[in-house]
């Protein structure tokens, strides 16, 4: 048993990602509402370190706020189809801007 994390910084994709979850069996997924430290020291205009204001430059036209998507997955087999569904539909994760996933293993869960 997994627990899928997606950071999603291109908010435009949601809704694909959510038709996914259901096409392939997902009984459910959290959303939060999040936001990068980058953006956060961004938004904030505090940071003294020197690195702060070259983040500041590269992030003044970024979305400041993204989504994070969480879901509890049993089994291994719908845990890859999942993942390579959302890969499917973000293309390059490793592109800039995009987002992240990953998964941590659960060892009990309650109330689902």
């Amino acid at each position: 048993m997994n627990v899928l994390f997606i950071v999603l910084n291109k908010m435009e994709y949601l809704e694909d990602i959510l038709d996914g979850f259901v096409d392939i069996g997902v009984k459910g997924a959290t959303i939060l509402d999040s936001q990068g430290m980058g953006s956060a020291i961004t938004n904030s205009g505090q940071g003294s370190h020197p690195f702060f204001g070259s983040i500041r430059l590269f992030l003044d036209n970024a979305k400041p706020y993204n989504k994070t998507i969480f879901t509890v997955i049993e089994d291994e087999e719908m845990l890859l189809q999942i993942v390579e569904k959302v890969k499917s539909i973000l293309g390059d994760i490793n592109q800039p801007g995009v987002g992240m996933m990953f998964t941590i293993p659960v060892g009990n869960v309650y109330g689902m």
